[in-house]
């Protein structure tokens, strides 16, 4: 069993081969418990999240178990996308959410993501998408998606390093 790989600028992005997975992993200079907020606080993902040349704009975002997200991303009123989900899970080092792009309303993935403690400090992420097919995985995995991740994450970066987060 391989597992297909693509390392770029700081995060790894792997493709299960068996399962239509994509795994992300991700190692910052922040806690996980900094990390976790990043991902938490509307205001902080909407800073950092996605490609730098979109606007991110928080519609709702209620970050607890139970709870639900919905968030547009654009460039310069342009072109405008959105995103959708419910947190199935929020708890220390961990979140378990759904995902969804509207454009495409019937690819939902489920999403885990854990916020692994490392020396001095630091925080790893892993970050695993279950798609509900391989097509569509390998469309996500094709559709450039490793641009918004790191330069999302480079700019997650940055608030860890100013102290904003």
């Amino acid at each position: 069993m391989s597992t297909t790989v693509h390392a770029h600028a700081g995060a790894t992005i792997e493709a299960d081969p068996t399962v239509p997975l994509i795994r992300i992993t991700r190692e910052f200079n922040g806690t996980p418990e900094q990390v976790m907020r990043a991902h938490t606080d509307p205001d902080l993902y909407a800073r950092w999240v996605g490609p730098d040349d979109i606007i991110t704009k928080i519609d709702y975002w209620d970050a607890r178990s139970g709870g639900s997200w919905r968030f547009l991303g654009g460039r310069d009123d342009v072109e405008e996308y959105a995103f959708r989900g419910c947190f199935h899970t929020v708890e220390p080092g961990k979140i378990v959410q759904t995902f969804t792009w509207e454009g495409q309303p019937d690819g939902v993935s489920l999403e885990t993501l854990r916020f692994e403690e490392l020396d001095d400090g630091r925080c790893r992420l892993v970050a695993e998408s279950l798609c509900d097919s391989f097509e569509g995985r390998d469309a996500w995995l094709a559709s450039g998606m490793e641009v918004g991740v790191n330069d999302g994450y480079a700019k997650l970066d940055a608030l860890l390093a100013d102290g904003t987060v």
